[in-house]
């Protein structure tokens, strides 16, 4: 049996480019919904500082991690967020969930 894999992305707006951010990660979530492996893909927004957002995702298995990162709708994203966005990324195993 394979373990599921979550990931975890922080995205902090550069000058101006808030609302452009918001635009590409609202554009990310239904292709990744539908996805076979994905588990769940959530955005979140920072009370405090809005112009921070919060991908909170999860994948079948590290297959199904590939398998997004190889689509039109993520390499569409890759080529944008450098110019919108500091991001990080952790990629979890599970240790302990439901």
């Amino acid at each position: 049996m394979t373990a599921n894999v979550k990931i975890v992305a922080v995205l902090t707006a550069r000058a101006d480019t808030v609302d452009r951010l918001h635009a590409l990660l609202d554009a990310m979530l239904k292709p990744s919904r539908a996805e076979p492996g994905n588990l769940r893909y959530d955005l979140w927004q920072d009370q405090s500082d809005p112009n921070r957002f919060v991908l909170d995702e999860l994948y079948a298995d590290s297959d199904a991690v590939a398998a997004h990162r190889a689509t039109p709708h993520f390499q569409n994203y890759l080529s944008q967020i450098g110019d919108l966005a500091e991001r990080g990324a952790f990629v979890l195993n599970p240790v302990s969930a439901t």
